[in-house]
């Protein structure tokens, strides 16, 4: 998949830092212009590929794809990927859930899979509508959902909307209200230049997205330009006090120590404003990424969560 230069632009000199909540003030005609391809990532770790059981499930927009891993009677468990990325980010963890009994649901954004693409104009709550459909495979119960980064968003805005049906929510690096430094905009941008050297390219990820020492090749692909396009919009149309405090639901937030894009402030400020309701932790040697960095730490701690949401 090939992008003309307005949209690649778009998706990534104005989308990408609002998505990434912050405000730039770097000017966007400066930004190089952008080969992107989509591409997708299997898995963060070998050992993390767990096989697949998509079910293709009716929405008012179109069909979406949910994969279905783990015992049926297991708790649920609904994952949603960073902007731009499938939920193919999440195998690893998957693997660790269902491992533990729980039913993990990955509903695959519009456009990535078999989802449907939509044409129209979207906001934040019918991409959170389209998430919901997951829970028709789990009727008359509830789920903690876990967002990673954009997902962060999603999640919230599921809580605020069907709060009776989240048990709890989950924020791996999330954002929000606090802005990135300008070199940081800089290597974000460059990070989805298809067209730079592999090597330079992955430089510019690895300053991004990992804390230092972490090998950014394991995000070397994966991006769905036209996908995070669709998901801009529906950022850009959504106010940010809309889904910021994820309604009255418990919230753990991971905070990745390293995390430039999305800064530990964010997490302090949400908690905050959230209260008790909202738990936060420390992450120390992670980014931005997150899961390929410390998926044994986010494990640990989101099993922890879960055993505490239970009492």
């Amino acid at each position: 998949m090939r992008l003309g230069e307005s949209t690649r632009h778009r998706v990534l000199c104005l989308g990408l830092l609002a998505c990434l909540a912050v405000t730039s003030s770097i000017g966007f005609a400066q930004r190089p212009a952008i080969n992107q391809k989509a591409t997708v990532k299997e898995s963060a770790v070998k050992e993390s590929v767990v096989k697949e059981h998509g079910r293709l499930l009716d929405a008012p927009r179109g069909v979406i794809e949910v994969l279905d891993n783990g015992p049926a009677h297991g708790e649920p468990i609904i994952l949603l990927p960073s902007l731009g990325r499938g939920a193919e980010d999440f195998n690893d963890l998957t693997r660790r859930l269902s491992a533990a009994g729980y039913r993990v649901l990955r509903p695959q954004p519009r456009g990535i899979g078999r989802s449907a693409v939509h044409a129209g104009p979207q906001t934040l709550a019918e991409l959170a509508d389209d998430a919901m459909v997951a829970m028709t495979l789990v009727p008359n119960r509830q789920a903690v959902v876990v967002g990673h980064a954009f997902g962060n968003r999603v999640a919230r805005m599921m809580a605020t909307r069907h709060p009776a049906r989240i048990r709890g929510v989950v924020l791996l690096a999330a954002g929000g209200k606090v802005r990135m430094e300008p070199d940081i905009e800089e290597a974000l941008v460059k990070s989805f230049d298809l067209a730079i050297a592999e090597p330079q390219r992955l430089a510019y990820v690895s300053k991004a997205f990992f804390a230092p020492g972490n090998d950014p090749a394991v995000w070397r692909d994966g991006w769905f330009a036209k996908v995070a396009e669709a998901q801009i919009e529906a950022t850009d149309k959504t106010p940010v006090d809309a889904w910021w405090k994820a309604s009255n639901v418990p919230v753990l937030v991971m905070q990745p120590l390293q995390d430039v894009l999305a800064p530990p402030e964010n997490a302090e400020i949400l908690k905050r404003d959230g209260g008790a309701r909202v738990s936060v932790v420390y992450i120390d040697g992670a980014g931005h990424a997150l899961l390929p960095e410390q998926p044994e730490a986010v494990a640990e701690h989101l099993l922890d969560y879960l055993r505490k949401l239970r009492r």
